[in-house]
C-alpha cells in the first residue's frame, strides 16, 4: 500500500482495496465478480452496457480559476459549476463506502522528462485490468509504494448523476477538475472514457511546456528514421502504422518536444469489428491473448469462441492489450523527431488523391481541419456521404485553443524539416455507392515509397481541384489512380462533387481564418478564398 493512501482521496470506510494487482489476480476477481468470461486462448470478454462507446455531450470540465482562463469553451469543452462537482463527488465518496474498489498506480508518458503519474481508481476489476493495459506499468515496489499521483480517475459505473440536480446532460458524467486534479466517471464502463480523460489532461499540462501533445500513431524504420500518422476513425491509422517492415511506438497517443517524440501510452485500443487475420495479422493475433480485454464482442457462451464479425452488441468492438502483445515494438516507447507526416483521410467523396505531398503551410491548414467523412450506414440516419471536420484530429480531447497546437505543430515540422504528406484511404473511381475503397495494398505501397523516398525525384503535377502536388508515379500502383479525376467515368460530376468538398473545406476552417497567418489561411484546397 502506497504512502499517499485513499484518504487523500476522501474514500474511507471500503469493504476491501487492491492495489496493483497483476494481471492473473484481476482475471480471478473479473470471473468471480461475475463480470466477464475467459474466452479461446485467454483474452476476458465484458459488456459495457447500454454506452458502447464515447459520451462527448457527457463530458464536462470544471470551471475553476487556476485553468478556466486557459480553456478553450465551447460545444468540445463545456463548463461545470465547481459547487456541482463537489456536490455529486461528496455523494460518490458515500456510494464507495462498504465497497470493493481496485486502484492501478501508473505513468502516462514514456518520456520520464514529461512523464505523468496518475492513479486509477475503480469499482469493476475488469476497468483496472484496461487501465493496467492502457498505461504505463510500474515494475518496481517501491516506486509503488512511494507513488504520489498528480491526477486521479476514479470511475464508478453504477453510480449514476442526477441531471436536474448535478447539472449534468443524463444519469453518464465525465468530469475534468484541473483544480483538484480529479476525474469523475460514472453511469457508463464503456472503458475509452478513462483513456481519453488521461489524454484530456496530457492535451492541458504539455503544449505549456512546448510540448506537441498529437491524436496520432508512431512508427519506426530500420535506420531509426520515424513517421507520424493522424487520422480519425475509419481512416487506417491503426492498421497503417502496424507495418511488420517497421516497429511501433504507438498506436494512438504521442508527445513532440524538440529532441523527439514520445508514447504517452503502455497498450494499445484496436477497434477489432470484422478484423481481418490476413490483413492486420497482428492485432487479430492479440484478440486471442492472455491479458487482453475484448469490449463488446460477441462470445459463444459454451465453446467460449469469439465471432469478430458480429456487430449486433455495437459497430465499435474494441480489444485494449498491452503494447507488448506486439513483436515489433519499440519498447521504451520513445524516437527522435519524425522525418514523415502522414495525414489520413477516408474520402467518401471520391475526390482527393491517394497521396499529395504539402507544405509547411498546407500541412498546418490540414491539421487544424482534420477532414475526413462518414458513409451511409456507419451512423444511424446517415444517407450519403457527410463531410466531419475534427480540430487537430482530436477536437473531443483538445483543452486548449486550436491555435496553441497549430503554432506547436508548424514550428515543429520546420524545425525538423518534416516531409509532410496528405493520404486519401477512402474512394475512388467515383464516390461512395459508385466507385470503391482504395485497396489497402495500394495505400500501404505509396507509404512505403514515401516513407523509403521512391517518390523523391518523380514529378509531380498539381491536383487540378486542390492544388496539392500529386506524383506521377509510384510502384505498385497503377498510374491512373494517383490522379482521381482521370478514374470517373464523368470528369464533370468529379469537378461538381470536388467544388463541394471545397465549400465545405472553406466554411469549417472560417473558425480559424482570424488565429493564423495568412499563408496558412491561403494554402487551403482552391487556393486563397
Amino acid at each position: 500500500m502506497p504512502a499517499y493512501g485513499l484518504e487523500y482521496h476522501g474514500i474511507r470506510n471500503v469493504a476491501a482495496a487492491h492495489w496493483n494487482l497483476t494481471t492473473p489476480a484481476l482475471y480471478e476477481k473479473i470471473v468471480s465478480r461475475g463480470e466477464g468470461l475467459i474466452a479461446h486462448l485467454g483474452p476476458v470478454v465484458v459488456r459495457t452496457g447500454t454506452y458502447t462507446g464515447r459520451s462527448p455531450k457527457d463530458k464536462f470540465i470544471v470551471y475553476e480559476p487556476s485553468s478556466a482562463p486557459h480553456i478553450a469553451w465551447g460545444e468540445q469543452n463545456t463548463p461545470l459549476d465547481p459547487e456541482k462537482f463537489d456536490l455529486l463527488y461528496y455523494r460518490l465518496l458515500a456510494y464507495l463506502q462498504g465497497r470493493e474498489i481496485f486502484i492501478q498506480d501508473c505513468y502516462a508518458g514514456a518520456d520520464p522528462r514529461y512523464q505523468i503519474p496518475i492513479r486509477v481508481i475503480t469499482t469493476y476489476a475488469w476497468q483496472n485490468l484496461f487501465a493496467r493495459n492502457m498505461f504505463i506499468q510500474i515494475k518496481d515496489r517501491q516506486l509503488l509504494e512511494t507513488h504520489r499521483p498528480k491526477f486521479t480517475v476514479i470511475s464508478a459505473p453504477s453510480f449514476h448523476a442526477v441531471p436536474e440536480l448535478d447539472g449534468t446532460n443524463s444519469e453518464a458524467f465525465i468530469l475534468v477538475n484541473f483544480g483538484r486534479r480529479l476525474i469523475l466517471i460514472g453511469g457508463t464502463s464503456y472503458g475509452g472514457e478513462i483513456k481519453k480523460s488521461i489524454f484530456t489532461i496530457l492535451n492541458y499540462y504539455l503544449p505549456q511546456q512546448e510540448v506537441l501533445s498529437m491524436h496520432c500513431a508512431a512508427n519506426m524504420g530500420e535506420k531509426g528514421d520515424t513517421a507520424l500518422f493522424f487520422g480519425l476513425s475509419g481512416t487506417g491509422k491503426t492498421s497503417l502504422s502496424a507495418d511488420p517492415e517497421r516497429r511501433l511506438i504507438g498506436d494512438d497517443e504521442h508527445g513532440w518536444w524538440k529532441e523527439g517524440i514520445f508514447n504517452f501510452e503502455g497498450g494499445c485500443y484496436a477497434k477489432v469489428i470484422r478484423l481481418n487475420p490476413l490483413a492486420e495479422p497482428d492485432i487479430y493475433e492479440c484478440t486471442r491473448r492472455f491479458g487482453t480485454v475484448l469490449e463488446n464482442v460477441t462470445i459463444d457462451p459454451v465453446t467460449r469462441r469469439l465471432d469478430l464479425d458480429d456487430d449486433s452488441l455495437t459497430e465499435n468492438t474494441r480489444a485494449a492489450y498491452p503494447i507488448t502483445h506486439l513483436k515489433n515494438i519499440v519498447r521504451s516507447g520513445v524516437g527522435p523527431p519524425p522525418s514523415h507526416i502522414f495525414m489520413l483521410t477516408c474520402d467518401a467523396f471520391g475526390v482527393l488523391p491517394p497521396i499529395a505531398r504539402l507544405s509547411p503551410e498546407q500541412a498546418t491548414y490540414h491539421f487544424l481541419s482534420g477532414y475526413t467523412a462518414k458513409v451511409a450506414g456507419t451512423e444511424r440516419g446517415i444517407k450519403e456521404p457527410q463531410a466531419t471536420f475534427s480540430t487537430c484530429f482530436g477536437a473531443p480531447f483538445m483543452a486548449l485553443p486550436a491555435s496553441v497546437y497549430a503554432r506547436l505543430f508548424r514550428e515543429k515540422i520546420k524545425e525538423s524539416q518534416v516531409q509532410c504528406w496528405l493520404v486519401n484511404t477512402g474512394w475512388t473511381e467515383g464516390p461512395y455507392g459508385v466507385g470503391h475503397r482504395i485497396d489497402i495494398a495500394h495505400s500501404r505501397a505509396l507509404l512505403r515509397a514515401a516513407l523509403s523516398g521512391a517518390l523523391e525525384g518523380v514529378p509531380c503535377h498539381p491536383d487540378p481541384a486542390f492544388g496539392l502536388l500529386v506524383p506521377d508515379a509510384c510502384p505498385g500502383v497503377p498510374e491512373r489512380l494517383l490522379h482521381p479525376r482521370n478514374t470517373w467515368a464523368d470528369p464533370e460530376a468529379y469537378d461538381r462533387t470536388a467544388q463541394e468538398l471545397i465549400a465545405r473545406f472553406r466554411q469549417n476552417f472560417a473558425q480559424y481564418a482570424g488565429t493564423v497567418e495568412p499563408t496558412v489561411r491561403d494554402a487551403g484546397p482552391g487556393g486563397p478564398a
